[in-house]
């Protein structure tokens, strides 16, 4: 049944594909018709013609050339207005094409492959006049951004859920992180649980606004954010910096969640991980839904995931008591404790396209990796099990989750590597099987997936030295306070009062106390399987600051929740149903030119671009949501396409808008030489595109 639903959607995806083409291409039909242009075709696709209809002739599998060049003796494209009229025979052909990826109209005198097929016919293309013809050209985005917002409009007509405008977290060192209270006495920052409602004046009703907000902002300039927090209104100034990942003006907030998990049938090895101190009859799974906070006759009702992680700040690492409602709506209780909050320690090396840029952990010292779960029917089912710790790779001993990574992707082909587990108290040898994913230049993958070991109590490669963030004056890397103890990848460390719920917990809360006392220092003992060895670990002010600042946080991390969403509707009011599709539609046309500037600066890899196969793969995934999701996502690509099609590149629309001005200012077109490159370079330029986004949609169909 799945097959058959999956089916229908990629039928109804296609045919929303199909009708953004026919009304783009019905732009510069209508706008030719309207100029007194001839128009020889108007095609869906490219390539042999599947099925066409033509005035006088009807319908007909293939062509309807044949059938003409057999009454007249010759083509229709070689024919007079006169005498098609004498024959009772259409000027134009509709035909589908067996590839719909495109679509065009053939005007007389207007080839883009033939820029020298240009004719002396009074209704050719070229004889018309400059504006004729710009309109012409600009027909099409026209048409596809009057699409993009009238399927907005009956969108937002049935109501349509997107992340909501609320802060889910807050980036350290980042605009949100700094900014000020205009007037009021609170402190510095935008914290969890923050509702912004506007921010420079303008309303943002969804989170995709706050992104287009501070993408279109101007570095060095502040902007004022408008925020309730709790039914308090607050109004913050924060200077927005480019940021160092995106090279792009960004706030430095990220979408909040709900109190619902994510339905996902993992989740219950996950929690299970997670919270080993609860019983597995109580422990939160696919789809459950936290619901209150507190002791029984106390029970505060939650609604956002913040809560939870506000709740679990103040219990300083206590238990507490947390209430959920399973999908069947049965309600559970137990009690929890919180989870400390990691050092980020960034690696001296580190880049945007570093793919371990920084490690979790504290003062240098660092978990080991360990299998979370295994792909069922990839290279090592029935090899590796969730819950193995990996002791040593390829070689290396203790690897870090950097290190690990790195090993598998430099894999050339299908094979073996040595792998030393941790199972069940046990060390294991054992080899782990290296798969190649893709077709052209594979990708190599062990498909598992890891995570950091907070249960074992062994250290990973020590990090000796850790770049840091902040402004001018920042050193670029310091060093570690272990950086020159004799602590060896692999130890296993011992701390007094331990609690039982994680070694990791009890080392955090070890340290932690040692700078609540004051103390300078405090003692590690580590054992390498020989004799225990205690180190005496120095900190500076520096690092007792960054400790310090590390806090208590929800036990059930917000990725695992599902986004608290918002639904937008205009309440059956047409009026504000185009308002907030023209909104959109502007929204989108900016997140767009957004997206090609950060292809252009690197730090929007070609990897990431989809093509016509992964479009229609999202898209059925997106028509499971509903008629209301599916026809926002349409307008979506329809806004895309407008965008795409009218950039100053040869080919498209937007590169003969470029002849075109430059003929009316010098009363002549560009010459045919230049205009041939052009078309070339274009064809290049578009084909490596679609190869490259057809290999990227293969691999993610296949990986």
């Amino acid at each position: 049944m799945e097959t058959l639903l999956t089916g229908a959607n990629i039928l109804l995806v296609l045919l929303g594909f199909g009708l953004l083409i026919l009304v783009h291409e019905a732009g510069h039909f209508i706008a030719a018709k309207w100029a007194g242009i001839r128009t020889d075709a108007f095609a869906i696709g490219f390539g042999p013609v599947l099925c066409s209809w033509r005035k006088g002739v009807g319908f007909r599998m293939g062509s309807s050339v044949t059938e003409v060049e057999h009454r007249t003796g010759r083509p229709p494209r070689a024919l007079t207005d006169e005498q098609l009229a004498r024959y009772g025979i259409g000027e134009t052909e509709y035909s589908l094409r067996i590839l719909p990826l495109g679509g065009f109209v053939r005007m007389l005198g207007q080839d883009d492959l033939d820029p020298g097929a240009v004719s002396g016919d009074p209704r050719a293309y070229n004889r018309a006049s400059i504006g004729k013809r710009m309109i012409v050209v600009s027909a099409g985005v026209f048409m596809n951004i009057v699409l993009a917002a009238g399927l907005f409009v009956i969108a937002f007509t049935m109501g349509v859920r997107f992340d909501a405008p609320v802060v889910g977290d807050v980036r350290p060192g980042s605009g949100a992180a700094l900014a000020v209270v205009a007037d009021g006495d609170a402190q510095p920052g935008l914290r969890s649980g923050d509702h912004i409602k506007a921010i420079n004046g303008r309303s943002t009703p969804t989170f995709a606004d706050i992104r287009v907000a501070a993408a279109m902002a101007v570095p060095g300039e502040p902007m004022v954010i408008e925020v309730d927090r709790g039914g308090t209104q607050l109004q913050f100034t924060a200077d927005i910096e480019i940021d160092p990942v995106t090279n792009l003006p960004e706030l430095g907030v990220y979408p909040a969640a709900s109190t619902t998990l994510l339905d996902d049938p993992a989740l219950a090895a996950v929690a299970a991980r997670l919270l080993p101190q609860v019983p597995a009859d109580a422990r939160p799974s696919s789809g459950w839904t936290l619901t209150g906070l507190g002791p029984q006759g106390h029970v505060e009702q939650v609604e956002v995931w913040s809560s939870l992680q506000d709740a679990a700040a103040r219990t300083a690492g206590q238990p507490f008591d947390w209430w959920w409602e399973t999908p069947r709506g049965e309600p559970r209780s137990s009690q929890v404790s919180a989870a400390p909050q990691w050092q980020h320690l960034q690696y001296v090396d580190a880049t945007a396209k570093t793919p371990v840029a920084w490690e979790e952990g504290i003062l240098g010292l660092v978990p080991l990796v360990e299998i979370r779960s295994v792909i069922d029917g990839g290279a090592n089912e029935g090899v590796l099990q969730a819950g193995d710790v990996v002791l040593a790779f390829d070689g290396v001993s203790a690897p870090r989750m950097r290190e690990f990574r790195e090993i598998v992707a430099r894999q050339e082909s299908a094979g073996q590597i040595p792998m030393t587990v941790l199972r069940d108290g046990v060390e294991t040898q054992l080899q782990a099987n290296i798969a190649i994913e893709g077709f052209v230049g594979g990708t190599p993958k062990l498909q598992v997936y890891p995570a950091y070991a907070w249960h074992t109590p062994r250290i990973a490669q020590p990090m000796r030295r850790v770049a840091l963030a902040g402004g001018p004056g920042t050193p670029a890397a310091i060093a570690t306070p272990l950086a020159d103890l004799p602590i060896n990848p692999g130890d296993q460390f011992i701390v007094p009062d331990d609690d039982g719920l994680s070694p990791w917990r009890a080392l955090w809360v070890h340290v932690h106390q040692a700078i609540e006392r004051g103390d300078d220092s405090f003692l590690l003992t580590t054992d390498d399987g020989g004799s225990p060895v205690e180190h005496t670990i120095e900190l500076d002010d520096r690092w007792k600051e960054m400790v310090a600042a590390l806090a208590w946080r929800s036990p059930l991390p917000q990725q695992l929740f599902k986004p608290l969403q918002v639904t937008r509707s205009s309440g059956g009011n047409p009026l504000q149903a185009v308002s907030m599709g023209l909104h959109e539609t502007w929204n989108f046309v900016v997140l767009t030119y957004v997206t090609i500037d950060r292809l252009f600066r690197g730090t929007v890899g070609v990897e990431q671009l989809h093509g016509p196969v992964g479009i229609v793969h999202l898209g059925t995934r997106i028509a499971d949501r509903g008629l209301a999701y599916m026809l926002f996502f349409l307008a979506l690509i329809s806004v895309n396409l407008a965008v795409l099609n009218f950039l100053p590149l040869p080919i498209v629309d937007g590169g003969l808008m470029l002849y075109l001005i430059y003929e009316k200012f010098k009363g002549r077109p560009p010459s045919v030489e230049f205009q041939n490159g052009a078309a070339l370079l274009g064809l290049l330029l578009i084909g490596t595109l679609f190869i490259v986004t057809f290999y990227n949609d293969l691999l993610r169909l296949v990986g």
